[in-house]
């Protein structure tokens, strides 16, 4: 009776400490976010000067796809187009001297998935430009769209996009016609499920051979643990079926994949170069523009899954006292939860301490 009270004693012990640590490291953890930005949900597009000064003439017109599925099969949760995929590519568009259509294929307003932990100033911004919002709501239908208006055509990702995009004829129409004419296709995330069934004139899979990118398996079993019974397939599937060469990218990092026209991204951290590319793909140099702390935070996150825990400090030094540049630690910190996710507390650990090194040496600016 005594040993069976002395183990209760025990487990009633190791329950407490653990409680404890975990209360401390939610404490430290939170020391470390920024203090929130209440100005950030009022982003105007008129004062970013990225988007008011120097903007080049007006070079023609880009489409942007979006989904109109709003539920993600008969899961019962809902869905829709990703904002941050089509405010970024929007705004490095608008300001490279492309004007922008939104296409959906039911057309009108299609449905929205905003997360705010992701939520910056163009994001915000987008929601509070009037025009953006206009041809967001008042989406074209797609089988009205005219190919011969646009130079570049964009297929914005989110999870919808997987039901809608890849058996739609007037989506394949459009892939053909762009192909044909040599003109810029480019596909972000989930967005590339408008690749697959498309077939050329040759017979062959329009994907046979390309180097593209997508949502990863990985990426997308981590969330969604029965996500191949939810969607119609694995996208990184489908497109390595349909003979695609698929390029993968560290989870939830940065990722594109440039097949001359066709311009592909794994994820949602991918938007800004892959909207850049294809300007560049269009004979363009890209506007200059200010690297978001987001941005940088991926580039320390690559770093370090590459080289290293040590190289990605001196990247962080490099990043914060020479180029008096910021680095998102809210990214960080929720890189190491998705580590903790993958049963990799070493990472977390180490992840964690990148977030209190980038607080530091902002203090010591």
């Amino acid at each position: 009776m005594l040993k069976k009270y002395r183990i209760l004693k025990w487990i009633l012990r190791s329950l407490m400490i653990t409680i404890i640590i975990i209360i401390l490291t939610g404490l430290y953890i939170a020391n470390l976010l920024p203090t929130e930005d209440i100005t950030l949900p009022q982003s105007k597009a008129s004062e970013i000067s990225y988007l008011t000064k120097d903007v080049p003439s007006y070079r023609g017109k880009i489409l942007a796809i979006v989904t109109s599925t709003d539920s993600l099969g008969t899961s019962g949760k809902g869905t829709g187009y990703e904002l941050t995929e089509l405010a970024r590519a929007y705004y490095v568009f608008k300001a490279n001297g492309f004007d922008v259509d939104v296409a959906s294929p039911l057309g009108g307003k299609p449905p929205v998935v905003l997360d705010n932990d992701d939520m910056g100033v163009f994001d915000y911004a987008f929601l509070n430009d009037s025009i953006a919002q206009s041809k967001t709501n008042k989406s074209l239908l797609l089988k009205d769209v005219k190919p011969d208006l646009y130079e570049a055509i964009y297929f914005v990702g989110g999870k919808g996009a997987m039901f809608d995009f890849p058996d739609n004829k007037f989506i394949q129409a459009l892939v053909k016609d762009f192909d044909k004419n040599n003109k810029v296709i480019g596909a972000v995330c989930h967005g590339p499920a408008a690749l697959v069934n498309v077939t050329l004139e040759n017979g062959q899979s329009f994907l046979k051979n390309k180097q593209v990118s997508s949502f990863t398996n990985k990426e997308e079993l981590l969330l969604i643990p029965k996500a191949a019974a939810i969607f119609p397939f694995l996208l990184q599937d489908e497109l390595i079926a349909q003979g695609a060469v698929f390029n993968e990218g560290v989870m939830y990092l940065e990722k594109i994949s440039h097949d001359n026209n066709l311009i592909t991204g794994q994820n949602p951290w991918s938007v800004w170069v892959l909207a850049e590319t294809m300007v560049k793909q269009l004979g363009y140099s890209p506007k200059q523009r200010t690297i978001t702390a987001e941005e940088n935070a991926v580039k320390v996150l690559n770093a370090y899954a590459i080289k290293g825990k040590d190289n990605s400090k001196a990247l962080m030094k490099q990043i914060i006292e020479v180029n008096k540049e910021s680095i998102s630690r809210e990214l960080l910190i929720s890189h190491s939860a998705i580590s903790v996710l993958q049963g990799n507390l070493i990472k977390f650990y180490d992840l964690i301490r990148l977030a209190s090194y980038a607080k530091n040496l902002k203090s010591n600016k």
